[in-house]
């Protein structure tokens, strides 16, 4: 159920309904838009809503899909169920290109042999299952009319026989005429530049009226000027005679194929009319996808049952508006559900509140009309079984009904109707009448609205509905947001809180005087005018603090995303770390294979040559020892070690490969000669091979040694490690930069738990410079960036006074007001070195 009957009117549906008119593509979708319904079957809501999901998808991915011609011929296809009547060449043109459209959409939403399951688009598959094609009629019409609709010259024998005689006779015409008129001509009768014309359907020649003795024949007109006269000349009126029975032949014959084939189409117009129905139906789903792709709407996760929990939905007509003036829409985000079913929402004039009411009945009706709403994919939407709305001002003079009455006439039939189903939506709930008595009824209807468990939104500006909301489970507070220190409305709603009217403010900021606004306030007394100015109060800080609380949690799905991105590039540089050691093992072992074939043909040189043996085995030896400590390599130095090891073994190479001098004396085997050996002890200096820093050695434990380089200790195994001649350089610490563990762990600790924000509202002025003082020297101490102090805004003594002691702080290199969003002139932001 929806009330009143101009409900459409006073959402703004009526406009959505004609922006969908101008984009359908014939008469069958504006009938189709014109009997769009409110629907409370969650069934039918789904699946209307899925078309259109489906069909966007289609917009968006398809380039293929066939909607060149949506033309309605319902009319003439019923009046032909009359016999003797047919369609014309015209209408049987768009009969056929609409069929031909028809067949085209079955065939792409059903394609050839697929199941319905593996369908893309299963809902409009569905839709298109059971609808009748007509090739058979097709390729019927085709063979009467030509690709541009005109009946063709062999769509019958009688009509090609016809045909061809006319053209035969209109040639000897024009022959004959074009005889007569160069003789004319030459006798100078007729301009040379004058051609055959027609009149009436008879070729005949432009003559001057003096000249029209000259040619024997018929005059069949003469120009509107009366300076020509068009004769017929007397040898082709036969012959134009008989063009003329041609024409009526022709046109007799061209009459009886159209009947016999309206004859034969009689038999199937009910199921060509379904089809039609089928083609209004696909008319219509496109013109609300492309409204919703124009206003960005999705379906949102639909629910069975009496929900909105809506973010960021935005009225489509208003986006639209705004966006021809590049403006933006501010979106609205509501929440309503079981256990907070009524919105009571508070603000001042102008502030959006009527807008947010508009919003939620359109996008509600919008959805069970089945159709795409402009909102955030994570919103939940519901169904409800009927909408009430009371908006604007119903008077009547007509009806003698007051803006009051008529108010109370829709208070009526909404208690008399409304269940745990329906959704109402009241504007100025209570107004119209004498306040404290326009308060008490609504606030005593309100009271039957939540006992019968209704789901509302209703706007006002009373002080009682706001404590029933704040009393009463089931109905909660909201207010439409005011910047007090521009004195402009945000047209955000904020849900939790009631809003104030700003009606203090609003008076100043258009130019009453003074005293009559003092008077005001005296008369409403001082406590009402704080308990708003409180009000106002509570409504910034949450606004600061939800500021807030959005921007950790955007910080930590921030942190989250990181720390997702460095687990895997984690995981990438572990695969890659085990390929490059593989890779360099394999390098290994190639280069010591080939250091071995290159060994054989030193040993086979030194056999030649009766070198010394000794030497070869030390050679073999060494490439050996290699080998082995290549298998040996740890994780973490791999890639060094092997990149050293194979340069000394290159260099090894180059030596071997030179040819090596005599020595004199050398007869006979060679002395063996002892490998030096080095032993690392505790006490000695060492270095890590490759590197330059000396260290030295405090213990050995088997393979590994502790070394100390300066300050740092650290374990290493001894075959890393080569004694140095050097001794590790003297590095003493400047006593006045040492800072102990307990010292930095109790910084550590500081840090950690320090507040950047200081609330100094109440404080006199002396205890809160003192408190600012100490609040600045821990934040320059603890290294923090930015700090925020709270002091309101009041006369601006207190405000002063710690702006003047900021400018005297040699840590301060900032400090300006807080974002209006955020608390404005009431907060000082100070940035520090």
């Amino acid at each position: 159920m929806i009330y009143p009957q101009n409900f459409e009117q006073k959402i703004g549906f009526d406009h959505i309904r004609q922006l969908l008119k101008d984009k359908c593509l014939s008469p069958l979708g504006e009938e189709r838009v014109a009997e769009m319904a409110f629907s409370d079957q969650y069934e039918v809501v789904t699946e209307k809503l899925n078309q259109l999901t489906e069909f966007i998808r289609i917009i968006q991915e398809e380039d293929d899909f066939p909607d060149q011609y949506f033309f309605d011929v319902r009319h003439s296809l019923k009046r032909v169920r009359v016999e003797g009547l047919y369609l014309d060449e015209q209408e049987l043109f768009d009969l056929r290109r609409s069929l031909e459209t028809i067949r085209n959409i079955v065939r792409f939403l059903c394609g050839k042999e697929e199941e319905e399951s593996d369908s893309p688009y299963p809902t409009l598959r569905k839709l298109a299952g059971d609808i009748a094609v007509f090739p058979q009629l097709i390729t019927r019409i085709d063979g009467i009319l030509d690709k541009y609709g005109k009946v063709k010259d062999n769509a019958s024998t009688d009509l090609a026989r016809i045909r061809r005689e006319l053209a035969s006779t209109m040639s000897g015409i024009s022959r004959s005429l074009n005889s007569i008129l160069r003789s004319a001509q030459t006798d100078g009768y007729v301009d040379k530049d004058v051609m055959p014309t027609m009149r009436d359907g008879r070729l005949v020649i432009p003559v001057a009226p003096a000249l029209k003795r000259k040619i024997k024949g018929i005059v069949h007109d003469e120009s509107a000027s009366g300076k020509t006269v068009f004769i017929e000349p007397a040898e082709v009126v036969e012959a134009n005679n008989r063009v003329r029975e041609l024409e009526s032949e022709e046109r007799r014959e061209i009459i009886r194929i159209l009947m016999e084939f309206s004859g034969t189409v009689r038999p199937f117009i009910d199921d060509i009319l379904q089809s039609y129905e089928f083609l209004a139906e696909i008319d219509f789903i496109r013109s609300k996808s492309y409204f919703a792709i124009q206003t960005k709407g999705i379906k949102p996760a639909l629910e069975n049952e009496q929900v909105i929990d809506w973010t960021m939905a935005v009225h489509p007509l208003l986006q639209l508006s705004l966006a021809k003036q590049g403006k933006k829409v501010v979106p609205l985000d509501m929440e309503l559900s079981q256990q907070k079913r009524i919105l009571i929402i508070s603000g001042p004039n102008a502030g959006g509140k009527s807008v947010c009411l508009k919003t939620v009945g359109l996008l509600q009706y919008m959805l069970q009309c089945g159709m795409l709403v402009p909102m955030h994919e994570r919103s939940h939407a519901g169904i409800f079984g009927s909408i009430f709305i009371d908006i604007g001002d119903e008077q009547s003079i007509e009806d003698d009904l007051s803006t009051y009455s008529s108010h109370l006439t829709n208070m009526k039939m909404m208690l008399r109707n409304c269940n745990e189903r329906s959704l109402i939506l009241i504007d100025e709930f209570g107004g119209g009448t004498e306040p404290q008595i326009g308060g008490a009824i609504a606030e005593a209807v309100l009271k039957r609205f939540n006992l019968k468990l209704t789901f509302g939104v209703i706007t006002t500006h009373y002080q009682n509905l706001k404590h029933f909301a704040e009393d009463h489970e089931g109905v909660v507070n909201g207010a439409m947001l005011y910047d007090r220190h521009l004195m402009q409305p945000l047209f955000q709603l904020q849900m939790g809180n009631p809003g104030s009217s700003f009606a203090v403010e609003i008076a100043r900021k258009i130019g009453l005087p003074e005293e009559v606004i003092a008077d005001a306030s005296d008369i409403v007394g001082s406590e009402y005018i704080n308990a708003d100015k409180y009000l106002q109060d509570i409504v910034r800080d949450k606004r600061y603090w939800e500021s807030k609380r959005q921007n950790i949690r955007q910080r930590e799905k921030q942190m989250e995303d990181t720390i997702a991105l460095y687990q895997k590039e984690m995981e990438e540089l572990q695969k890659s770390r085990k390929e490059i050691i593989r890779k360099a093992k394999e390098d290994a072992e190639r280069l010591l294979q080939e250091s071995n074939a290159k060994i054989e043909n030193t040993i086979r040189t030194i056999k030649e040559a009766q070198a010394e043996k000794e030497k070869t085995r030390m050679a073999r030896q060494e490439l050996a020892d290699f080998k082995e400590s290549v298998d040996k390599l740890s994780a973490q130095d791999q890639e060094d070690r092997i990149a050293r090891q194979m340069e000394k073994l290159r260099r090894k190479q180059d030596r071997k490969s030179a040819p090596k001098p005599e020595k004199q004396g050398d007869k006979g085997a060679a002395t063996p000669v002892k490998p030096k050996v080095i032993v690392i002890e505790a006490g000695s200096f060492v270095k890590l091979k490759g590197q330059t820093t000396v260290g030295e050695v405090l213990e050995v434990n088997g393979k590994n040694a502790v070394v100390a380089f300066g300050s740092l200790k650290t374990t290493v195994k001894t075959d890393r490690l080569e004694l140095s001649n050097a001794q590790p350089q003297k590095q003493e610490i400047a006593k006045s930069t040492f800072v102990s563990t307990q010292t930095h762990d109790s910084m550590y600790e500081k840090k950690l738990n320090f507040k950047q924000d200081i609330d100094v509202r109440g404080m006199r002025g002396e205890e809160a410079l003192q408190a600012v003082t100490y609040f600045v020297d821990d934040a320059i101490l603890v290294g923090m960036d930015r700090v925020r102090i709270l002091h309101g805004t009041g006369t601006g003594i207190l405000r002063s006074l710690i702006r003047q002691y900021l400018q005297t702080v040699p840590g301060v290199k900032h400090f300006a007001d807080e974002h209006v969003q955020f608390g404005g002139a009431g907060i000082t932001v100070v940035d520090l070195v």
